[in-house]
C-alpha cells in the first residue's frame, strides 16, 4: 500500500512539473528562456562576481560614517572665512592705460597743446597679450599678468621717469576676461561672472545667473577648482556660511538637479523609491519611510544597506583592502535590530544618495514555506489515493 502511494506520489509530480508550461504566468519561463537562447554569457555557478566587505554597523562604524559621508566646500577648498581673491591682471585682458605729466613739454604733452583739461594721453585699448605683457611707447613691453594693477602701473611710471615730467599712469580694466567664474546647469541664465574685488560668493555667482531653477531641496552644487571637485547640497550651501565660499577666477561652478533617492526592498511595509526630503536622513529615518519591518517576515538582525565606498574609509576600520581593485569598494552595512542599542546606532548611521536597503526574510518564515509545499504535495497524494479507492470500490 505505502509503495503504491509513493508510486502515486511520483506519478503526480512528475506529471505537475511537465505542464508547468501550461500554467499560467506573467512571462516567459525561465528554464525556456535558458534553454532557447542561441548564446549565454554567464559566470560560474551564475555568481554576479562582485566582490564587496560585510561591516556590522557599531559604535566604531559610525564614528567614521559620520567623518566621511558630508563632503563640504569649506573643508574641501577653504576661504569660508578668508578674504575675497586677490584682483590680478591676466591674458587676454582688455586694459586702456593713461599717462599722466606734471605740466606741458614733456615726453607726452607739447609745449604748445594749448587749453586742455590735463595734462596726460591715452593710449588705444590693448589686450594683453599671450606672453603676459603690454606695450608702452618709450617703456616698452611690460609684464602685467599675474599682477596687481597698481604694481603694474608703478612699473610703468618708473620706465617713463627719465623722460617724461613727473609722471603717473592710470590703467584702467575694460574687459577683464582673466577674473570670470563660469555658472553652468540649472540656472535660469548660465554664463561667465566677472569677479569683483569687493569678491564674490557662491551662491552671489549663482544669483548673477539668475538664481536656481529647480527646488532647492533637490538641488546640489558642485565647485570645480582646477583638478578638484566637491559637490554639496544647495540647502547645506545656503544654511551653513562657512560653507558660502569665495569664489576663485577660474572656477567653474555647476548647478545640478539630482533627486536624492533610496531603494528598499525585502520584507518593509512598503518596497520602492524613496526621496531624501531632507538634506540629512539616518538609516532609522529612512527604515520608517519605507513603513518599518514587517513583524511576521523580517529578521531584524539582518537588516542589509549596500553602499560603495571610498578605500580610505576602510583603511580607517582597519579593514585589510588588498583583495580589491580600485579606490571604490562595494559595502554591505548589517544592522542587527535585535540589539535594543542598535536603535540609536541606525539613527545616526547617515544615509546616502542612491543607497539600497534589503530587510531579509526570517528563516521561520522560509520554514513555513517549505512546511506548506510539504502540506499541499500531502493533500495532493490523499487526494489521489482516495479517488483511487473510490475507482476500485
Amino acid at each position: 500500500m505505502v509503495r503504491s502511494s509513493k508510486t502515486i506520489l511520483s506519478i503526480a509530480t512528475i506529471a505537475m512539473l511537465s505542464s508547468c508550461t501550461g500554467l499560467p504566468r506573467s512571462g516567459p519561463d525561465p528554464h525556456l528562456v535558458e534553454s532557447q537562447a542561441t548564446v549565454k554569457v554567464s559566470a560560474s555557478e551564475k555568481k554576479v562576481g562582485i566582490d564587496y566587505a560585510l561591516v556590522d554597523i557599531n559604535k566604531t562604524v559610525l564614528a567614521h560614517a559620520s567623518q566621511t559621508t558630508a563632503p563640504t566646500l569649506n573643508a574641501g577648498f577653504g576661504g569660508g572665512r578668508g578674504g575675497p581673491p586677490n584682483i590680478v591682471l591676466g591674458v587676454g585682458d582688455v586694459v586702456q592705460i593713461s599717462v599722466f605729466e606734471a605740466q606741458s613739454g614733456g615726453l607726452f604733452i607739447p609745449v604748445d597743446a594749448g587749453a586742455r583739461p590735463g595734462n596726460y594721453i591715452t593710449l588705444p585699448n590693448q589686450t594683453i597679450s599671450r606672453d603676459g605683457t603690454v606695450s608702452v611707447p618709450y617703456a616698452g613691453k611690460i609684464t602685467a599678468a599675474g599682477r596687481p594693477v597698481d604694481a603694474v602701473q608703478l612699473d610703468i611710471a618708473q620706465r617713463l621717469a627719465n623722460r617724461a615730467i613727473e609722471p603717473q599712469v592710470v590703467i584702467s580694466t575694460i574687459t577683464n576676461r582673466s577674473m570670470e567664474a563660469s555658472v553652468l546647469g540649472d540656472v535660469k541664465e548660465p554664463k561667465k561672472v566677472e569677479l569683483s574685488p569687493a569678491g564674490e560668493r557662491v551662491i552671489d555667482v549663482i544669483s548673477e545667473a539668475g538664481g536656481l531653477s529647480s527646488p532647492g531641496d533637490e538641488t546640489t552644487v558642485t565647485v570645480q577648482r582646477g583638478s578638484k571637485s566637491v559637490t554639496v547640497a544647495y540647502n547645506k550651501l545656503s544654511d551653513t556660511p562657512r560653507e558660502n565660499i569665495f569664489v576663485q577666477p577660474g572656477d567653474t561652478i555647476f548647478v545640478n538637479r539630482d533627486r536624492r533617492t533610496y531603494l528598499a526592498f525585502g520584507v518593509t511595509g512598503q518596497s520602492g523609491r524613496y526621496d531624501f526630503d531632507d538634506s540629512n536622513l539616518s538609516l532609522g529615518e529612512a527604515l520608517a519611510k519605507a513603513g518599518g519591518l514587517l513583524d511576521d517576515k523580517a529578521e531584524p538582525q539582518a537588516v542589509l544597506l549596500y553602499r560603495v565606498v571610498d578605500r580610505d574609509f576602510l583603511r580607517s576600520l582597519g579593514v585589510d583592502t588588498s583583495h580589491f581593485a580600485g579606490d571604490q569598494i562595494p559595502v554591505i552595512f548589517r544592522a542587527n535590530l535585535r540589539d535594543p542599542a542598535a536603535f540609536f546606532a541606525v539613527q545616526k548611521f547617515p544615509m546616502q544618495n542612491k543607497d539600497v536597503i534589503y530587510v531579509s526574510t526570517s528563516d521561520a518564515v522560509e520554514l513555513v514555506k517549505f512546511l506548506t509545499i510539504v502540506n499541499s504535495v500531502t493533500s495532493s497524494t490523499r487526494d489521489v489515493v482516495d479517488t483511487r479507492d473510490k475507482i476500485r470500490n
